[in-house]
């Protein structure tokens, strides 16, 4: 009895360690491995968990080495980063189990010529060695088996890419009409008629008829979506005035700056330096004999003026020569005088005074940097109270009475550049704040402090009549001369088809040849986009803010055969091919990863991500 019980006992736990083995190969099936080597089982390959938190370090160094600043895994996920790195992987290792199953692969000796390719593998002598290719690949945190099944993988793809992609050939008919378009050209006569031309009488319109204006183009005073802000500002001009300098301190910044308020006498000089003395003294009598003159020495050295020209010059800067140069006249020739380059004749082209600035008249000046530069730090040691203040609830109106801040509002639409809205701190900061945002201290680039609310958002709506009455007035005068402007182009235009020709009073010009993107002045930016609508003999107006054109078209002529052209055809025929090489290797790619049915494992990926830094 005993030992029946004993045997079934032993039965009962093998069941049991069955189930367990069951369920545990169920929970493998779901998650493809219970260690997680992989994120992704793409046909018969996957995607490593190492090679995948490869990727994300690559991505993350690049980023971190084009920004200058750390890039944790949050901010990788937030911008979508991984599942590009994860989108790449599934990618190549749907195209490797495509290659496999073609049968598709490099042999040892091509993986060994490859091999002894890299740099990185080769010793001093630039030779392969065994020893060097097993250091860089641990410093990399690669196996050799692991490498090498890589580069056999990559070698195969890129023989099927090649495959693929190589001897892709767009029809040449293609890209002969994309030039054809391309360089078409025409030939058009017109006449312009500037509104600035068009001669009005002075009228003033009555409320009703501009009301009844105002109405009709409504959509003309309607005011953008406006922000209604109310902010209070603290710059260091508002504090100038509380803010004491010492004169100590601005003696002391005077003396600094001494090089800027005491400048000594200069002369502008060229200098043309010779070989010896005699070669020296003999150019200076030919100058004051009239046999040459100081260009002509410069040009027979084989000099150019800008190789002799020593700039403003002060005296001590010439050495012993700059006693005689000072002496001399301007335009005078000096010389032969030392220098640290041999003997020179010196040539004085201008003369520039002693300048000299007294304590007295820089103080203000001094002054106003001294105090801003102090404002902007007593700013700064107002920032921390006002920010706590706001935080306890203190409002923007109250917190004028407990601080040197200025209150205003504003109207902010995005248009506006005036005072403070000029600062780009200040317009992101409108633009981000919401009715919820708490104001908070914020900083202008000129060290000013700012803090803004949101009050409320007004909608697009018209702006009232009495206010918009001056912009009124002015858009019924502008359409006055539109008006006028359309009635002269439609009067012209038809004595030109009743006539067959343009005035001669008009004086019409004419373009012959040109491209769809030539622009001819004064005219509309749209006139050259009519003309290549239009058929030979057609006539239209073009018109714009500026004034009209009346347009007629004189021929129409095919793309010239240049050079020019030749060198456009060959390089779009280039791009196309290209375009339609890259065009079936991703729907190689594509189809070989709808095949492949790529299967992604969340909760190694989830693994991946929570441990990577």
């Amino acid at each position: 009895m005993a030992a029946g019980m004993k045997n079934l006992s032993r039965t009962f736990v093998w069941i049991l360690m069955g189930m367990l083995i069951v369920g545990l190969a169920g929970f493998g099936a779901v998650n493809f491995s219970g260690s997680m080597t992989s994120v992704a089982l793409v046909g018969e390959r996957e995607v490593s968990v190492d090679t995948y938190m490869r990727e994300l370090q690559r991505e993350q160094q690049a980023l971190q080495a084009q920004t200058g600043q750390a890039m944790p895994m949050s901010q990788l996920t937030a911008m979508g980063l991984d599942q590009v790195v994860l989108g790449r992987l599934i990618t190549l290792a749907s195209i490797d189990n495509e290659v496999e199953k073609l049968g598709i692969s490099i042999g040892d000796e091509n993986l060994l010529e490859e091999l002894t390719k890299v740099s990185a593998f080769q010793n001093a002598s630039g030779q392969f060695d065994r020893e060097t290719y097993r250091f860089a690949l641990d410093n990399a945190g690669f196996s050799e088996a692991e490498f090498e099944d890589d580069l056999r993988r990559e070698a195969a793809r890129t023989l099927v890419q090649g495959a693929i992609m190589s001897g892709a050939r767009m029809p040449a008919t293609l890209s002969e009409t994309l030039v054809a378009y391309i360089g078409e050209r025409r030939s058009l006569t017109y006449v312009s008629i500037p509104k600035a031309s068009v001669a009005l009488t002075m009228q003033m319109p009555g409320d009703e008829e501009l009301k009844a204006f105002y109405d009709s183009n409504i959509e003309q005073f309607t005011l953008p979506e406006t922000k209604v802000l109310t902010y209070v500002q603290l710059s260091p001009e508002m504090l100038l005035d509380t803010v004491d300098v010492d004169e100590d301190a601005l003696r002391a910044l005077y003396e600094d700056r001494s090089s800027e308020y005491d400048i000594p006498e200069r002369r502008l000089v060229e200098r043309l330096v010779f070989s010896d003395q005699d070669s020296a003294a003999t150019a200076k009598a030919q100058l004051e004999l009239g046999g040459s003159t100081f260009e002509t020495l410069v040009q027979d050295r084989g000099l150019a003026l800008s190789d002799v020209d020593m700039g403003d010059v002060t005296e001590s800067e010439l050495g012993e020569a700059g006693a005689e140069v000072f002496a001399a006249e301007v335009g005078a020739v000096v010389g032969p005088l030392p220098s640290d380059l041999g003997p020179a004749l010196y040539r004085i082209n201008g003369a520039l005074e002693a300048r000299l600035t007294t304590f007295e008249d820089a103080k203000s000046e001094l002054r106003d940097e001294l105090a801003a530069d102090r404002a902007r730090r007593l700013i700064e040691q107002q920032a921390e109270p006002i920010e706590d203040m706001l935080a306890g609830g203190v409002t923007l109106e109250e917190l004028v009475g407990q601080s040197d801040v200025r209150l205003d509002t504003l109207n902010w639409t995005g248009a506006n550049s005036e005072a403070i809205a000029a600062y780009d701190d200040f317009r992101s900061a409108a633009d981000q704040v919401t009715i919820e945002d708490f104001p908070s201290v914020d900083f202008l680039e000129d060290g000013s402090l700012f803090a803004l609310r949101l009050d409320e958002v007004l909608p697009p709506r018209p702006e009232p009549f009495e206010e918009a009455r001056e912009a009124v007035f002015q858009a019924w005068n502008d359409n006055r001369a539109t008006e006028a402007v359309a009635a002269q182009a439609q009067e012209l235009m038809a004595q030109v088809k009743e006539s067959g020709a343009f005035p001669e009073e008009r004086n019409a010009k004419t373009e012959t040849a040109q491209t769809r993107t030539a622009y001819i002045e004064g005219t509309p930016a749209e006139m050259m986009i009519a003309a290549f609508e239009m058929e030979p003999g057609e006539l239209r107006i073009v018109s714009d803010e500026d004034g009209a054109v009346v347009l007629r078209l004189d021929e129409v002529l095919p793309a010239e055969d240049s050079d020019e052209m030749q060198m456009l055809q060959q390089a779009l025929g280039t791009q196309l091919d290209q375009a339609i090489s890259q065009a079936l290797f991703e729907a190689f790619a594509q189809d070989a990863q709808i095949r492949a049915a790529p299967r992604v494992d969340q909760q190694a990926l989830n693994a991946v991500q929570s441990s990577f830094q």
